[in-house]
């Protein structure tokens, strides 16, 4: 449009014209300079007529509001699950997120994967083993894999080690400091 090799825009609803207040900014801008001529949308038209530009801004504007309102609604429904206990994103290896509606948002332990995580960690505790070594446990003795079907990473392994969900804690979201204990049943203990 700036290049004026267009002069007008085709849009389903107005609101998917602006993700914050800068982008409806520079489309009224484009009107002002004559630049943009149209916007329409499947059930109206906007030119540059001041009343036409001022229910784009409504339009617009009551949809970033609403946008904003869920993002705040989100955040209040994952502080509010996280307050129950209840993990609110995918679970760790050694976890299932509970599929049952009567248990939503629950998380259990994989009878698969979790003795192998515990053993990990007395490995770790007792044994003195590296990282590194517990790589080449997991990868090459036990061919270990997680809920995708990868192996597990020495990255990861570092990270497992380290996440308190596996004694029954959680920071959520991460570096917030709010900590939460978790319904979950622990695999290890604190100590």
């Amino acid at each position: 449009i700036r290049s004026s090799r267009f002069n007008g825009i085709l849009v389903w609803h107005p609101d998917r014209l602006s993700r914050n207040a800068g982008d409806l900014g520079s489309l009224v801008d484009l009107m002002d300079q004559k630049l943009l001529i149209e916007i329409r949308t499947y059930g109206q038209k906007f030119t540059n007529s001041p009343s036409e530009k001022f229910l784009l801004m409504i339009l617009c504007s009551q949809a970033k509001l609403e946008n904003d309102n869920k993002s705040v609604n989100v955040k209040r429904g994952l502080r509010m699950r996280c307050e129950m206990g209840l993990w609110p994103a995918p679970a760790p290896t050694g976890y299932f997120n509970e599929k049952r509606i009567d248990r939503k948002g629950q998380i259990t332990i994989d009878p698969e994967r979790a003795p192998v995580i515990k053993k990990m960690f007395e490995k770790v505790a007792y044994e003195k083993w590296s990282g590194r070594k517990i790589y080449h446990w997991l990868k090459f003795e036990l061919n270990f894999r997680t809920k995708s079907n990868h192996h597990v990473s020495l990255s990861s392994i570092f990270l497992t080690i380290q996440n308190p969900f596996y004694y029954g804690v959680f920071e959520y979201p991460e570096k917030s400091g709010n900590w939460y204990t978790g319904k979950h049943e622990s695999l290890i203990s604190k100590e």
